[in-house]
């Protein structure tokens, strides 16, 4: 047998068939076996994890990149630094907000060059607001975007304008044309209070955007994703769009499921979100979304950060994520089918977030018993929390990292 680079043993490798003793093989790159746990396998360097779990790197979708004021590849540096500490080696990025904002080729290319230095892969969103036509779609299609996102209010403020009915359906039909997918940041402009925040953003205007994006999408017949969903009394529509022909699903966040508005100090950065967070009654409902056995609606879970709004969050995702799931007896399986294979179906990333021959050997060990204290001062929504679980190493292509 020829010598693999490395390999990789841990008695929970979570692969799409389940968890368990496993030796992972790679070379150049990409995994090349997945093997029994004691498997003869001769490599250059070999690790074992023991107990501790491994998994397919994160792919985090619509991750906010840009922070105001800073250079555009410190932010990219900024953010691949974030992702390795939160399990996270591939970063879909954010259209906007953005500057310049990602929705003409130029934009892309400015985008490309400044992530180029990052330390996780990084593909991007196309941006579609008001004045963007349909050789703009076609153009950054061309040039590699993954897919595209718009929103029907301030969802991409001040970069991306919102949409309205006309220019929402004639971009679903272009997207449909090309079997691209849409994500939409949901709530409706005209559900929104003044100032929009907190009770200015309620369930209603969550509720309303759905509808329209709903009515849109069973004209034109785009695959189309709602970012990021969290009044739970709209699962229903989204449940029922199946039934009347329409590939809507949702994506949802962490703090939308770990952090219920009751327990926020007025100090809190989650006042920042965009949908605010929402009940102790919501948040148990939207985990029954999530877990649906009847086929969930809610099928992805990303990070939500967006350091242009003051929400970073992409360090901790994982970790709160995986705390609130595991009081809910749900497994390592879930967690990595809502945060990295449901996201890499979605987008058409055959290589990313799973664990399998002929995939992109970008893995994490995540040790799922070890408390994590999230510093006092920390900006994200969790500061001074203790979560469960705790991510490294990290390997990229097969090159071990440790997160910073």
């Amino acid at each position: 047998m020829a010598e693999f680079d490395s390999v990789i043993r841990s008695r929970r490798v979570v692969t799409p068939e389940g968890s368990g003793p496993r030796a992972v093989g790679i070379r150049d790159g990409r995994i090349e076996a997945v093997a029994g746990y004691d498997a003869a396998m001769p490599a250059r360097t070999a690790t074992d994890l023991g107990d501790t779990a491994l998994l397919p790197g994160g792919v985090d979708v619509g991750t906010g990149v840009h922070r105001p004021g800073e250079d555009l590849a410190e932010s990219y540096r900024a953010v691949g630094r974030a992702a390795l500490r939160g399990g996270v080696t591939s970063v879909v990025a954010s259209a906007a907000p953005a500057r310049p904002a990602v929705d003409r080729v130029g934009a892309l290319g400015a985008h490309r060059r400044a992530a180029a230095g990052t330390a996780v892969s990084v593909s991007f969103l196309g941006g579609v607001g008001a004045g963007s036509g349909s050789l703009d779609l076609t153009d950054l299609l061309a040039e590699g975007v993954t897919a595209f996102q718009c929103s029907l209010s301030d969802g991409g403020e001040p970069d991306l304008s919102a949409l309205d009915d006309s220019a929402l359906r004639r971009v679903m039909a272009e997207l449909a044309a090309v079997d691209a997918v849409l994500l939409v940041h949901a709530e409706d402009s005209g559900e929104l209070g003044s100032p929009p925040v907190g009770a200015g953003r309620p369930p209603r205007a969550e509720r309303r955007g759905l509808e329209r994006v709903l009515a849109a999408a069973r004209m034109a017949g785009a695959r189309t994703h709602v970012h990021p969903f969290t009044a739970a009394e709209c699962a229903a529509l989204l449940a029922a769009a199946g039934a009347v022909g329409v590939e809507l699903t949702a994506q949802t966040c962490p703090h939308y499921l770990c952090l219920p508005a009751e327990s926020l100090v007025p100090a809190s950065p989650a006042h920042a979100c965009r949908p605010p967070l929402r009940s102790e009654a919501n948040r148990a409902a939207l985990w029954s979304a999530l877990v649906d056995p009847a086929g969930p609606a809610v099928t992805t879970v990303g990070s939500g950060h967006l350091p242009a709004h003051g929400l970073y969050t992409l360090e901790w995702s994982l970790s709160a994520l995986w705390t609130a799931a595991r009081r809910r007896r749900l497994g390592l399986e879930d967690v990595v089918r809502w945060t990295a294979q449901g996201p890499a179906d979605l987008l058409g990333l055959p290589d990313k977030g799973r664990i399998g021959v002929g995939a992109d050997a970008d893995l994490v060990a995540f040790d799922s018993a070890r408390p994590v204290a999230v510093p006092t001062g920390d900006p994200s929504p969790y500061a001074g929390r203790e979560l469960a679980g705790a991510v490294g190493p990290v390997w990229i292509a097969g090159h071990r990292v440790r997160p910073e």
